[in-house]
């Protein structure tokens, strides 16, 4: 067994503080040695358009613009109906003072947290080094938020997820589909809106003769070979990095984005998030308005059929500047699947929607989220260039109820490590439940319900190990811990289709009200999710569109 990244001197001669001290980053997430250097937050990003007023009153208000609430907005506008959005985070439209809008993931600052005043990186450890480092307080683009037994990751901005995940679009298996939304007619789901999805993503795939030959996919053709030699299936998964773009930055003829590293705190070239795609097109209709560094806090009913809804403008430290009240004919709850069962909850147990059944807040899963490394051995090197933008992931969920997406470690130097997220059959499920000594919304997961993804994971990573000889990392989520079973970056549910809400997402108790984003789907998609989102809300909205309006 070896691994030279664990042993006083690797094998570049690198001395054991100077190995962590030139690692830029980790998966992207940030991962810098030299804590404690705050950078300057950046001045607030303009809106583009004016909020909105207090007192106004639209047609349809989207609360969130993420996959689903973008999907809304734009096929509602389509239809002619004027739609206005309420994000929470910022626009993320003006660059900050280094020229770029967001921040690069090997020199975290402001921009790359949410209202936090130190990094909390999935990532915490490296070399028994503790990794995270103090930043200013900021409205910045990814949230870390901690509940009893997980932490969920979160984008915030004008793209929701789409702005910090790593763009792999993946469709289920058809076979495994009637588990992920089994009240959906599949057919229906694979003829029309998964191809429908794809084509508003943007999603394309990578050139595999380029793949096989690039410097930048070095480590996941390690992780092809030891999955192929272990006897697992290898898959290539579309994603929504353009692909070409990325060749130019291999080239050198492009400013670089996958190829520094660029993922969980923004991609500032070429990466094809929502304000790209369906938030793009939605605003050229001339009928989307958005409104960012705005939090609805309330909705209830009005009169006429209609909803009052609070919202409580906040400035870039998050203090609120102004409250507002608007009225909405329909509101559509896009705030992804933490922020709407908190909200729903919330809303059920304090009185303002007391129509809402017993099914909010249940059925919330991670996705079986859960992370490891392994070391391998001198005569593997995995490269030190490496594309943030993953490509592939080995499937044994039939056999062992895993897909390991194979991710990079874009450290800048050589780690002779493979990296993986793996996704599992997990069948754990917790429920937000409103505290009101608190005035919050507690999740009721516990860490030890990871356990049957980490039993999953294993079954692929221990036969790999066995196989190659090698081991796993144990220095990267704390100190002697294989499994990064804390977080989840795929939340799922609390307020699940045909449960929470009838079959295309029309919340029981009160006509108007839709919910049209993950918290529809109860915990699980079996691959990545946000292409399943976003064809869920295809169909959801095709249909609200030809019956209610």
């Amino acid at each position: 067994m070896s691994d030279p990244t664990l042993r006083g001197t690797g094998s570049h001669g690198l001395s054991r503080r100077g190995f962590i001290t030139g690692t830029g980053s980790i998966l992207g997430l940030g991962i810098v040695a030299h804590a404690g250097r705050a950078v300057a937050a950046p001045a607030a990003a303009v809106p583009a358009a004016a909020p909105i007023e207090n007192g106004a009153h639209v047609p349809v208000l989207v609360i969130g613009t993420g996959y689903g609430g973008s999907v809304a907005a734009l096929r509602l506008a389509q239809a002619g109906i004027d739609v206005h959005m309420i994000e929470m985070g910022m626009a993320w439209d003006a660059p900050g003072a280094d020229g770029k809008i967001f921040a690069n993931t090997t020199n975290p600052d402001g921009r790359s947290y949410w209202l936090r005043t130190k990094t909390e990186q999935p990532l915490s450890n490296f070399l028994g080094f503790p990794i995270d480092r103090d930043i200013p307080r900021y409205t910045g683009i990814l949230d870390a938020e901690n509940f009893s037994g997980i932490t969920v990751y979160q984008g915030r901005g004008v793209g929701g997820g789409s702005l910090v995940n790593g763009g792999m679009a993946v469709t289920p298996k058809r076979e495994n589909f009637g588990t992920v939304l089994p009240s959906v007619n599949a057919d229906e789901m694979y003829g029309t809106y998964y191809p429908r999805a794809n084509a508003g993503l943007g999603v394309n795939n990578v050139d595999l003769a380029w793949w096989e030959t690039t410097d930048c996919y070095q480590y996941a053709r390690v992780g092809r070979k030891h999955a192929q030699r272990s006897g697992f299936p290898f898959v290539f998964v579309p994603n929504v990095y353009d692909f070409e773009y990325m060749k130019r930055e291999a080239a050198g003829t492009v400013p670089k984005s996958s190829l520094a590293g660029e993922i969980l705190y923004g991609n500032n070239f070429a990466k094809k998030s929502l304000q790209k795609t369906y938030i793009a097109q939605a605003k050229a209709t001339g009928r989307v308005a958005i409104s960012p560094l705005h939090k609805v806090t309330s909705v209830a009913p009005a009169a006429g059929g209609r909803y009052t809804v609070a919202i409580d403008q906040i400035n870039t430290s998050g203090d609120t500047t102004a409250t507002k009240t608007v009225t909405a004919d329909r509101v559509f709850f896009a705030a992804g699947s933490v922020g709407t069962s908190k909200l729903l909850v919330k809303l059920k147990a304090t009185g303002a929607l007391p129509g809402l059944n017993a099914e909010i807040g249940k059925g919330w899963g991670d996705n079986g989220n859960v992370m490891c490394g392994r070391a391998n051995h001198l005569w593997d090197p995995t490269g030190s260039l490496q594309a943030s933008m993953p490509t592939a992931g080995i499937d044994n969920w039939t056999a062992g109820g895993a897909f390991a997406e194979v991710a990079p470690l874009p450290t800048g130097i050589e780690t002779f490590a493979s990296f993986y997220l793996s996704i599992t059959r997990n069948p754990n499920r917790a429920a937000f439940s409103w505290n009101a000594g608190t005035g919050k919304v507690d999740l009721s997961w516990q860490t030890a319900w990871k356990q049957p993804s980490i039993n999953a994971a294993k079954t692929i990573f221990d036969k790999i190990n066995a196989k190659e000889g090698t081991i796993y990392r144990t220095d990267l989520f704390g100190v002697y811990k294989i499994w990064g079973d804390h977080l989840t970056y795929h939340p799922l549910g609390g307020a699940v289709l045909n449960k929470a809400t009838d079959n295309h997402g029309r919340l029981h108790g009160h006509p108007g009200l839709y919910v049209i984003d993950g918290s529809l789907i109860p915990g699980n998609t079996t691959v990545n999710p946000f292409v399943t989102i976003t064809a869920l809300a295809e169909r959801n909205i095709e249909k609200i569109i030809a019956t209610d309006l």
